[in-house]
């Protein structure tokens, strides 16, 4: 049955008291109301307060637009707030006509304390209440896992990437699968994983049953930052992973090429009747440059085949205004460290957290992406300024990079990995988050000089990754055309 007939034959099944942000196909999600709220995730580097969300005021009409209009503390330190997601979103309909849970509580896992905090955004989505704390002794028992990293909502529950296994043990990593509402650890999803050792993030094509997988590297290959040895050796994740969604077996491992290490970030096309995505390699050991791959097959079955799609060169430059980690090379790698696709698969944003520097592609034609745009902040020698403060060099540089539902809005943070900053930022980080307009019709991209909150207003914390109120471009993913 195809996901049209499927959708026909359930229509008029469901509840009509379903979350109205679980949208039923990406046109819808689309066409929703723009957020008015974002969140965002802050550590501090050094431990001494807790890490916190934070809610910021996207509204343009609003008095506070661009402003934190909230900070939500977690109980412990030293957790490192990195990424977090939504309990629920859009796949919760791939089960028509069954209870679907509501887009409602933000879980954030500390990276560095293994520890999974709960918030309720209602009633008062300004204010979300920290409801549950999940402690790493439950994930460890339960999944056999620790270093929760990436969590994505998918129909029968939460899954959560992690990068160690548990008890100190250094790996593998894994998939936990966690319930939408209890937030109780389930088990591993995993039932098989081959060859599969290193984790990063996990996606999925809905429709045609199909996992995927990433890689980065184990605990003690990036708890301290990253290790020249182990990245000249080539020792980082090099590979995808394909699985069989519904039963957690490993079908195949496809090889980006060793010298392509680190890759990280999954954007699978929104369209639930595509089986092609994007992943994006932090760096190319041989000439420092970052990479954009796709991946794709032919029809329903058989192999997935990847391919490099988007190169970015380093930039040469003074070694002496490298950070010394760099030094050696003479140049500034671009540092491929996000990216994110449109929810109509028509623009990729590729964030190069090196040089500091967004661009826009055009993937009207996945196989062959177009550049249209790009925008510069920060960067490792650069330090470009904000037009809204021209004199106040920025440190950091587009990192995480979130996209609203019309793909007319980018936000940008600035901080990557507390150990990983001070390795190529050494001066320090000073934490930021932008806006950017995007020109969804022919391509382009401006600066939001109203929206740039900053430094302080962050109370002593970095932010990391942003999540947009009723859903973001990363966060959902479809059943239905």
């Amino acid at each position: 049955m195809t996901a049209t007939e499927h959708d026909h034959e359930h229509h008029g099944h469901e509840h009509h008291d379903a979350d109205p942000t679980l949208y039923r196909t990406p046109a819808d999600a689309v066409a929703a109301p723009p957020e008015g709220l974002a969140y965002v995730v802050g550590f501090d580097p050094d431990g001494r307060r807790p890490d916190a969300l934070f809610t910021v005021d996207t509204d343009p009409a609003s008095g506070s637009y661009g402003r934190v209009v909230n900070v939500a503390e977690v109980p412990g330190l030293g957790d490192e707030l990195h990424h977090f997601g939504w309990n629920a979103c859009s796949s919760a309909l791939a089960h028509a006509g069954h209870h679907h849970p509501d887009r409602r509580y933000l879980l954030a896992p500390g990276l560095r304390s293994s520890r999974l905090h709960v918030f309720d955004t209602r009633p008062d989505p300004v204010r979300p209440r920290l409801v549950k704390v999940v402690e790493a002794e439950e994930l460890a028992a339960k999944a056999g896992y620790s270093r929760p990293h990436t969590l994505h909502c998918g129909p029968d529950g939460v899954f959560l990437s992690c990068l160690g296994g548990a008890y100190g043990a250094d790996g593998p990593g894994g998939v936990a699968l966690l319930d939408h509402e209890t937030f109780e650890v389930l088990r591993p999803w995993e039932t098989d994983r081959g060859p599969q050792h290193m984790a990063y993030d996990v996606w999925w094509h809905l429709n045609q049953n199909v996992g995927v997988t990433s890689e980065w590297g184990t605990p003690s290959m990036v708890e301290n930052g990253v290790d020249p040895e182990l990245l000249l050796a080539r020792k980082y994740g090099h590979a995808l992973h394909f699985w069989d969604l519904e039963t957690g077996r490993h079908v195949q491992r496809a090889e980006l090429g060793d010298e392509h290490q680190m890759v990280l970030e999954l954007r699978p096309a929104h369209d639930p009747m595509a089986s092609w995505g994007f992943a994006g390699v932090v760096v190319n050991v041989e000439d420092l440059s970052a990479s954009v791959w796709l991946w794709h097959r032919d029809g329903d079955a058989g192999e997935f085949s990847v391919r490099k799609v988007v190169t970015i060169p380093a930039e040469p430059a003074d070694p002496d205004t490298l950070p010394p980690a760099l030094r050696p090379f003479g140049a500034v790698p671009p540092l491929i460290t996000d990216i994110n696709l449109s929810v109509d698969d028509r623009w990729l944003y590729v964030s190069a957290w090196g040089t500091g520097e967004l661009h826009q592609y055009d993937v009207s034609d996945p196989f062959r992406p177009r550049h249209t745009a790009s925008v510069r902040l920060g960067g490792i020698t650069g330090r470009v300024p904000h037009p809204a403060a021209p004199d106040e060099p920025l440190t950091g540089g587009p990192q995480m990079v979130e996209l609203s539902r019309d793909g007319r809005r980018v936000y940008l943070t600035n901080s990557l990995y507390g150990a990983w900053d001070a390795q190529f930022y050494p001066e320090g980080i000073r934490p930021w988050l932008v806006k950017l307009d995007a020109d969804t019709e022919g391509g382009g991209l401006s600066v939001d000089e109203r929206f740039f909150p900053r430094g302080e207003e962050f109370r002593g914390r970095r932010v990391h990754q942003t999540r947009l109120q009723g859903g973001d471009a990363s966060s959902d993913s479809y059943c239905f055309r």
